[in-house]
């Protein structure tokens, strides 16, 4: 069945926080521990579309099956070219192509925004499937940060990887 990504719509938010609250239950792609109500996660996806980066969709059949985002990496002048992305997709869905669908979307609309580099903070290292999906896409393994989590009764670590975008670091940006 083909897979539809769109920009997100208010009315997506009941199925994006049902999608987000199963990864902070059973996941470790995210480091909170208390899944955020429909409110919280309505105001985090104002937040990030009042910045001007993407927020998408992915749809099957008509149902919200996962969805990214990106937003500021840190909030100082200096690293506005930079993001940082967030992918997440229902778990009925994993391993369905909704991931290697959404993220080069996410991506291109990235670029044409005129970012130049993606960093991509990947929840624990034993993180596979998200590993892989980004290296697929592109990214480079740029290092690891053990132990910097505690979550499900063990340590997590971030694995950082990132894209450069358009001409990346080898011109000033515009």
């Amino acid at each position: 069945m083909n897979i539809i990504i769109r920009d997100s719509a208010v009315t997506d938010l009941p199925a994006i926080t049902e999608i987000y609250q199963h990864a902070v239950l059973h996941g470790n792609a995210s480091f909170e521990v208390d899944p955020p109500d429909i409110s919280e996660m309505s105001r985090r996806r104002e937040g990030i579309l009042a910045g001007g980066y993407p927020y998408l969709v992915a749809e099957r059949a008509g149902r919200v099956v996962g969805y990214a985002y990106a937003g500021a990496y840190r909030p100082r002048q200096a690293y506005r070219f930079t993001v940082e992305n967030s992918i997440y997709v229902a778990p009925d869905q994993q391993g369905a192509g909704v991931g290697r669908t959404l993220l080069p979307s996410l991506i291109s609309c990235l670029e044409q925004s005129g970012f130049r580099l993606i960093v991509a903070v990947i929840g624990d290292s034993a993180n596979a499937a998200s590993i892989t999906l980004h290296a697929r896409c592109g990214f480079t393994h740029a290092g690891v940060l053990p132990a910097v989590g505690w979550k499900h009764g063990r340590w997590l670590d971030s694995v950082l990887m990132t894209l450069p975008l358009g001409a990346g670091a080898t011109t000033a940006p515009v």
